[in-house]
């Protein structure tokens, strides 16, 4: 029996409802200061068999017109060419101890180049990340200014159709740290981006720094809530125009294990009213693309008003995007196709960390309990 007009006009009225909650959620992008004046910072790397990544990151930092006071490459029990590549780059390069109980390799990783570093700010910094010239200049001004801890979601560089379809983990990432919304001010995030964060020594000492996220799948979240149970604010902020990441070159399969291996966490830390915002705004997608879909198969459905809403939401996530990473428009366009790899890497998220309760990355088994 076909669907009352009334009610198919209800369902899309309460989509378009949907749709609009999407600007309430990303609607600020601060972003990272200008240049200052410069500073001694330390730039922290930790490194598991990331030789080829390495050599466009070193080759930024030696770019910098701001040169950082030391680069220290922590090599995690690398099996490739990590710390060699590391060396030809005259950086200070750290052999990580065997990895203590109850601790995962990054933050070890991170915490001992921390306690070799002799510079007032520490800024750690993925392997997979590259700056602009301007970048460390700009990143130590920014955490003088701001104070606390400062973390910077990189701008998504990428280079393949595949790396495409994860759009919307990168845009909820971002949107999950209540620093893009319409109420939380920058300084009231609710955790930090794990690539970049940018820190006084004192302070990280102070607080107690990667301690804090010794067994943490995806340390942002642990970190940031240490500084912020501290008292000192934890800032999160747009990496376009200061710096670039890409994550997943080597293919569709490493893009999944590295999506899934603590994305679920990551969405059990945010505020339940964040939450319940993000879950709304993607069913509003699901429900545009799921009558859409009905429609084109000759069901019984009007399809002029959700045409009118997948429009909307092709606008919306044109002008998100374009903000996390040079997507283009086909995600946006075909946008019931990265939402639905969004909802089944997320799934799998759920069932390898909360219920099998292990992931894999990197060649190394980590515990999710």
């Amino acid at each position: 029996m076909p669907a009352p007009c009334g009610y198919t006009l209800s369902v899309a009225i309460i989509a378009a409802l949907f749709w609009l909650i999407g600007f309430l959620l990303f609607c600020r992008i601060p972003s990272v200061s200008r240049p200052g004046r410069g500073g001694s910072v330390s730039v922290i790397v930790p490194a598991r068999n990331e030789e080829r990544n390495l050599v466009r990151l070193l080759a930024t930092l030696s770019a910098q017109k701001e040169s950082p006071l030391e680069v220290i490459v922590v090599d995690d029990h690398s099996e490739d060419r990590t710390a060699r590549v590391a060396q030809a780059a005259r950086a200070d390069v750290v052999s990580s101890a065997a990895l203590p109980e109850g601790w995962t390799g990054k933050p070890w990783a991170c915490w001992q180049g921390a306690q070799r570093a002799r510079g007032e700010q520490l800024l750690f910094l993925d392997a997979d990340t590259w700056l602009e010239p301007d970048a460390i200049a700009s990143l130590a001004e920014t955490q003088r200014q701001m104070g606390g801890l400062v973390s910077v979601q990189p701008f998504h560089q990428m280079e393949k159709g595949y790396e495409r379809l994860g759009a919307f983990f990168n845009l909820i990432t971002m949107i999950g740290s209540g620093a893009f919304t319409i109420a939380g001010p920058p300084e009231a995030a609710e955790t930090a981006f794990g690539p970049c964060v940018i820190v006084s020594r004192e302070e990280y000492f102070r607080v107690g720094g990667h301690e804090h996220a010794a067994g943490a799948v995806l340390e942002g979240f642990p970190l940031g809530h240490a500084f912020a149970g501290a008292g000192l604010g934890v800032r999160c902020l747009a990496g376009q125009g200061t710096l670039n990441f890409r994550m997943y070159p080597g293919g569709l399969r490493e893009m999944i294990d590295g999506l899934a291996k603590g994305f679920a966490t990551g969405a059990g830390s945010i505020s339940t009213w964040l939450l319940i915002a993000v879950v709304a705004w993607v069913a509003g997608g699901v429900s545009t693309s799921r009558n859409l879909i009905a429609a084109a198969l000759g069901a019984d459905v009007d399809p002029i008003p959700w045409l009118a809403l997948a429009g909307l939401y092709m606008g919306q996530l044109r002008w998100m995007f374009a903000r996390v990473g040079n997507y283009g428009w086909w995600p946006a366009i075909v946008f019931p196709l990265p939402m639905a790899f969004f909802i089944g890497v997320f799934s799998l998220s759920i069932f390898r960390v909360l219920v099998r309760r292990r992931v894999s990355w990197k060649g190394r088994s980590v515990s999710t309990q």
